[in-house]
């Protein structure tokens, strides 16, 4: 009846440390999934497009972001030129092309 909220708080918690690293669980274990479900296939997509472009050449057929289609006729270090009709070139930046395409796509 006496006693204080302070004195019968402190009493009732003798595992403190472990309690608080069980309510620390839920937010850990939280971050690991969104790491497998989110980052990681982030990371594995962007690697694969660096590649394809690290891989483009010369006569390749391609789309870009703007969803342009077209043949490569020139490629530089950062650059590409892309044929998109006879006679029609355009230059665009490798990063913008989005997906290599079989051969004979583009007629």
């Amino acid at each position: 009846m006496f006693i204080s909220n302070a004195f019968a708080q402190a009493a009732a918690a003798p595992g403190g440390a472990e309690s608080s690293l069980l309510s620390m669980l839920p937010l850990v274990l939280m971050f690991v999934v969104l790491y497998f479900v989110m980052i990681r296939p982030q990371m594995k997509r962007q690697k694969e497009h660096k590649a394809m472009i690290e891989a483009i050449v010369k006569g390749d057929e391609v789309v870009t972001s703007g969803g342009l289609l077209g043949k490569i006729s020139k490629v530089g270090e950062s650059y590409l030129t892309l044929e998109v009709a006879p006679g029609v070139e355009l230059q665009v930046q490798r990063g913008a092309v989005v997906q290599v395409l079989p051969k004979g796509t583009v007629k």
